[in-house]
Parts: C-alpha cells; sequence; structure tokens
C-alpha cells in the first residue's frame, strides 16, 4: 500500500506533546503596533519651547522628532533631528522628506545666553498664515499654536473663540485637528537708566498685583505637560484654551482629570 501523501504532517500532529499545544494555544497573538507619528517643532526656544520639545520628544509617543533651525548643528536627544530651513520666504521651503503628522508652533524668542537657541528658527506672528500652510503641505494633521498674551490683557470674547484673521486663515486650512493655547506671557523688565524712570517702572509695577491668578503666567514644565496631556485624547476638530483653563489644569496634581472635564463639557470645539 502507498503512504498517504499527508502520511509525514499526520505523523508530526501525533508527535506533539499535548502540553505543547494547550501552551500555545494559550499564548496571546501578538498585534502590530500602530506607526507612531511624526513630531515637526517651529520655536523650540526659550525657557517654554525647550521645556515643550523635551517633553513631547522625551515622551515616546513620536517617531521621530524635526526642530526647525536656520544655522546646522547637534542634537543630544534622541530621536531628534535639525530640519534646517533657509530665509523667509517660508512657501519657497522644501516638503520635510520624513512623514511629520503633528506640528507644534511656539513664539518665544531665545535667550540670547543659549549659543544654541539662536540657531533655531523662531517663527514671528505674522508668518504664522505661511507657517501654518507648509505644516500642511508637509502632512501635519494635528496643530499645536501656543499664542502668547499680555497678562490681564486678553478681553473676554476673545479668550474662547479665534481672535484674529490670521488664526481664522488657519482654522481653514483643513488640518485634522488644531489647538490654540491662549498663554500668558512673562513681561520683561524694563531697562531703566534715568532715576525717574525707575521710579515710573517701580510705580507701574504695583499694577501687577492687580491681574487675577487665573490671568498670570504659567510654568514652562507645567505648560509642557499640559500639551502633552492634551495630545493623548484631543478629538477632530479646533479647540481653544482658555487661560483660565489653562491655570486649572497647571494647579490641578491631576491634570488629566481637568482636560477630560474640559472635553467632556462640549464647550471645548469650535465650528469649522
Amino acid at each position: 500500500m502507498s503512504p498517504h501523501p499527508l502520511h509525514p504532517l499526520i505523523y508530526s500532529l501525533q508527535a506533539l506533546d499535548p502540553r505543547q499545544v494547550l501552551q500555545a494555544s494559550l499564548r496571546p497573538v501578538s498585534v502590530a503596533a500602530a506607526p507612531r507619528p511624526g513630531l515637526i517643532v517651529a520655536g523650540a526656544t526659550g525657557a517654554l519651547g525647550s521645556e515643550v520639545l523635551r517633553r513631547l520628544a522625551g515622551s515616546g509617543g513620536f517617531a521621530h522628532t524635526h526642530v526647525l533651525a536656520h544655522e546646522p548643528m547637534s542634537t543630544g536627544l534622541a530621536q531628534v533631528t535639525i530640519a534646517a530651513v533657509r530665509g523667509e520666504d517660508i512657501a519657497a521651503w522644501p516638503v520635510r522628506p520624513l512623514p511629520v503628522q503633528t506640528g507644534v508652533v511656539m513664539f518665544e524668542p531665545p535667550r540670547l545666553y543659549h549659543d544654541r537657541e539662536r540657531a533655531l528658527w523662531t517663527p514671528q506672528p505674522a508668518q504664522l498664515p505661511a507657517l501654518a500652510q507648509w505644516l500642511r503641505r508637509c502632512g501635519v494633521q494635528t496643530l499645536v499654536l501656543v499664542l502668547p498674551h499680555a497678562p490681564g490683557r486678553l478681553p473676554q470674547a476673545l479668550r474662547h473663540g479665534l481672535a484674529s484673521i490670521d488664526e481664522q486663515q488657519v482654522a481653514a486650512l483643513g488640518f485634522e485637528r488644531v489647538l490654540l493655547v491662549r498663554s500668558a506671557q512673562k513681561q520683561l523688565a524694563p531697562r531703566c537708566g534715568s532715576l525717574p524712570e525707575k521710579v515710573a517702572a517701580w510705580m507701574l509695577s504695583a499694577l501687577n498685583y492687580m491681574i487675577p491668578a487665573a490671568a498670570q503666567p504659567v510654568r514652562p514644565a507645567r505648560l509642557a505637560e499640559f500639551v502633552e496631556v492634551v495630545l493623548r485624547v484631543l478629538p477632530p476638530g479646533i479647540h481653544v484654551v482658555a487661560p483660565e483653563l489653562l491655570w486649572q489644569a497647571v494647579q490641578s496634581p491631576r491634570m488629566q482629570d481637568v482636560v477630560r472635564a474640559w472635553l467632556n463639557t462640549g464647550q471645548h470645539s469650535l465650528a469649522e
């Protein structure tokens, strides 16, 4: 009698230990992890830019991070590369070769005593529409804008909505998610030479105590943590973080609870 064509296979199955079969059936099936998005940062300068870059690049949520700079430089952070840009004509910049899905834009000027920061590129507020268009061409779907304002001087009507035509243009570019964080900017000490100027500056500084605590600047490290927490759970749409919400979140020991409560209220998103 000729051997059965599946005889070797049948023999090998019979030779298996039943315990091995049971152990194999109990092993969890490995699921391929979703690819992590890429990140691009414009304005990684100042105390705020440095903290946001360190926090997001070290969070493990991004496959790679591009930092815009106008001079070549090296970086000591893992998976962080310098994206050199030439000139101020943003429309002429080439699209980044590596895909990026998340963009963060900040406007804090570099600290002059940091040589590294002087090599980084920092946008001006007037460049926001052109920069947002370029980021959109690079494939960015989630855009985070940290928008500074003078403490206590942001009108009530603009705290929860789009404050300028530039912001309206950015919102109309077709990003999947837009997050505008309205953060009070720390005021620089005025340079006073003469005695009358120093006396006037001292008298005007008393007005700072009249600004509510919720309108005061927050620490850069906590603001960077807030951006990271929101990015984890941010739904599609246009979202504006008012200064009062930012202050409440950074004061809470459980920032994620404040963020989730804000998102659950239904008042966080603007109609596109």
